[in-house]
């Protein structure tokens, strides 16, 4: 699903601004990938942050939506590999291509959208392992746009490095 990178109207209500601006995040993430090589969508630019790659990005964003909405959110089992396996797992993905990895993001960002539509803001999570299952939906929002904006920054500054292309929107 193509996610809008128009910014919500200035006089929405609460949930059509959290969910447009949070939808035009996940849509620079996956414009910041447009027209990347394979090599360079797992290409290492920064010395210090092997596993942080645009790949590595998408499939951390991918599972941290999981996380938040899914296992936080619903309490559906943990699944996933930030919950097995080694630190930063979901950075891994040397060998997975950069076309499945943004498929497996949008859908996933499908999901939790239809998973936000059938609630109201200020329900709280079910999950009782994690003190961040306590949050209210309207919390999680808030930090997934956080979260994705983040990461999109990160992304313009490795697409920058990769093969210099530069822009906002």
């Amino acid at each position: 699903m193509p996610f809008s990178r128009t910014r919500p109207e200035y006089t929405a209500d609460e949930r059509t601004q959290l969910l447009g601006w949070l939808d035009m995040q996940r849509s620079i993430v996956q414009w910041k990938c447009e027209g990347l090589s394979e090599a360079d969508a797992h290409r290492p630019v920064l010395p210090s942050s092997p596993l942080m790659t645009a790949a590595g990005l998408i499939s951390h964003l991918r599972w941290t939506e999981q996380c938040w909405f899914e296992v936080l959110f619903l309490d559906r089992p943990a699944t996933g590999p930030q919950f097995v396996g080694q630190e930063d797992e979901d950075f891994m993905v040397d060998d997975t291509p950069l076309a499945q990895l943004l498929e497996e993001y949008d859908r996933q960002c499908t999901l939790s959208n239809e998973i936000i539509a059938a609630h109201t803001l200020d329900d709280t999570g079910r999950n009782t392992e994690f003190k961040a299952g306590a949050a209210s939906l309207r919390w999680m929002l808030l930090h997934m746009i956080e979260e994705t904006a983040r990461h999109a920054g990160h992304l313009d500054s490795i697409r920058e490095l990769l093969d210099g292309e530069t822009s906002y929107y």
